[in-house]
């Protein structure tokens, strides 16, 4: 059992809130579930670099009022940036952002890569300590030159830190944060079989057929019965990096996305991932699900080459807050950004996003 600042003990992604002077609790089960999550930004101040956690508590509840559910400290939060003080901090304000909104029933992601097993281990368990149900966890890359080749010691790592982390554990394959780091399909269905407390995986190498073979093992009807997982509630999901393969992911029996286009354009993401979910029972949504897939699509690769510089600063534009990322990231150039948001995929969203949250909000 791991114990919080905010009056939670989490056991397996199942928390007992405690309130009053009585000490009564109540438990709230926090399945992951197939959707749309966010990785969520850190928000500094602009003078100092110190956390800004007041604009992260404000994002995580605006994103999760529209659908989506977030990811703490990942690549798109810095994780990389923070320490391990700071990633307990912005874990805290998340929960308790949540809690205070009434949305408890919400889970939470968080990043706890590190450069050993051992670091990594370390994180989880205090994320778990901090309030967050579930962990993502990507390789270090320093020494890729050895790990990127070597099976065996690749899937030491998640075994491990599975084996280990007193909360279940979502492996995370992004070759370009983890210098060239790619899981074959062969290697994550192994381990799925092999670690039942490993809940899913992150593909952020953007490979729909890794996706479709991964989801031809896991997604099978008899997965859950021949594998059985740690924890019920974390059964294994298989999550698109991108928001631009959503609707083939979906026939494809995937689960969802965890893309950082979620934070600029939640409604629609989470539209689509509904239109498409939708579809596969009633195929005259289709058509409505590809129209707006495209214009997803075309999105996420104009918002993604402006990297989280850019992220942050379409967030300023339409949100009132955003800010600047750590150094040494540079901001994006004042051009760059003009030339952004006049981008037609750009406004194409904005546009969607707007209908679709007016609509949610009337």
């Amino acid at each position: 059992m791991a114990s919080s600042a905010n009056g939670t003990h989490s056991v397996n992604g199942t928390h007992a809130i405690h309130a009053g002077l009585n000490g009564t609790s109540h438990t709230v089960r926090r399945p992951l579930t197939a959707g749309i999550y966010a990785p969520i930004p850190t928000f500094f101040q602009s003078e100092t670099e110190d956390l800004d956690l007041e604009s992260l508590k404000l994002h995580v509840v605006r994103a999760a009022k529209a659908g989506v559910r977030p990811l703490i400290a990942g690549s798109m939060g810095e994780a990389i940036h923070l320490t391990h003080n700071e990633r307990i901090q912005v874990i805290q304000a998340a929960r308790k952002a949540l809690d205070d909104a009434g949305l408890d029933e919400i889970p939470i992601i968080a990043g706890t890569g590190a450069g050993s097993t051992r670091e990594t281990v370390e994180l989880c368990k205090e994320a778990a300590g901090a309030g967050a149900d579930y962990t993502i966890v990507i390789a270090s890359g320093y020494f890729a030159g050895v790990l990127a080749t070597h099976k065996p010691a690749l899937k030491a790592f998640w075994t491990e830190v599975a084996e280990k982390s007193p909360i279940p554990v979502v492996i995370y394959n992004y070759p370009g944060a983890s210098g060239g780091i790619d899981l074959d399909s062969e290697v994550v269905t192994e381990l799925a079989m092999e670690c039942p407390n490993l809940a899913g995986i992150k593909l952020t190498c953007g490979s729909v057929g890794k996706l479709t073979r991964i989801c031809g093992t896991v997604s099978d009807s008899s997965f859950s019965s021949l594998y059985p997982r740690k924890n019920p509630d974390a059964p294994f999901l298989v999550l698109g990096g991108f928001a631009d393969f959503l609707v083939p992911s979906t026939y494809a029996n995937a689960h969802g996305a965890i893309t950082g286009l979620a934070n600029v354009a939640p409604f629609t993401i989470a539209k689509l991932f509904e239109l498409s979910q939708a579809s596969l029972n009633d195929p005259s949504l289709l058509p409505e699900a590809q129209r707006l897939q495209v214009i997803v699509s075309r999105a996420d690769y104009t918002v993604a080459k402006a990297s989280i510089s850019g992220t942050k600063k379409l967030l300023e534009k339409l949100y009132g807050y955003g800010g600047l990322p750590r150094k040494p990231l540079p901001p994006i150039e004042p051009a760059a950004f003009d030339a952004l948001w006049a981008h037609p995929d750009v406004q194409d969203i904005v546009r969607v996003e707007r209908e679709l949250g007016g609509k949610a909000s009337s």
